[in-house]
């Protein structure tokens, strides 16, 4: 579905609340998207930004939310599938299994995004299930370059029992 631009004064709030949210000021960030017209607070970046300000005050139903707006409007881009499933793991009723089972079909769909199956690994190691997460993350490594995926993981406690595999790779 093509996206109609966002038109100067729509960008300038846009930017304004990128700002605020850089800051940490996040209810300053919100009332810029609030001043925004309906049909732009729809529009892929400032949804994008909506997630971000939920996401850091740990909002994270209303995260959901938006996120189930991206996916419903934009299917066809990969950060709503991405954002979806970061929130159903966060949010009070969600868990590490909504997250892998909302985005596991992304994987099929996005087939150069190397996130989706490096997070579908974090949710699998994180349930313990270091077979299913290996092969997550060789699925991740297909897609994407070693140096920097594997400099990643090392830092991400997700994946922490799988450091020593990830460490012997050449």
């Amino acid at each position: 579905m093509s996206v109609p631009p966002l038109t100067a004064p729509e960008l300038h709030a846009l930017n304004a609340a990128l700002g605020w949210l850089g800051l940490g000021l996040f209810v300053d960030a919100q009332q810029e998207l609030n001043s925004l017209s309906l049909p732009a607070q729809t529009h892929p970046r400032v949804l994008d930004v909506q997630f971000a300000i939920y996401g850091e005050t740990g909002a994270w139903e209303a995260a959901f939310a938006v996120a189930e707006t991206e996916v419903k409007l934009q299917p066809g881009r990969s950060g709503g599938w991405v954002h979806r499933a970061f929130a159903a793991r966060r949010r009070p009723q969600g868990s590490l299994e909504e997250a892998f089972r909302l985005l596991r079909p992304a994987f099929d769909q996005f087939p150069n995004q190397v996130v989706i199956p490096y997070n579908l690994a974090c949710y699998r190691a994180q349930q313990a299930q270091m077979e299913e997460a290996w092969q997550w993350f060789a699925a991740a490594l297909e897609r994407g370059q070693l140096a920097p995926l594997k400099e990643m993981a090392l830092q991400d406690n997700d994946l922490k029992a799988l450091w020593p595999r990830i460490a012997a790779l050449k």
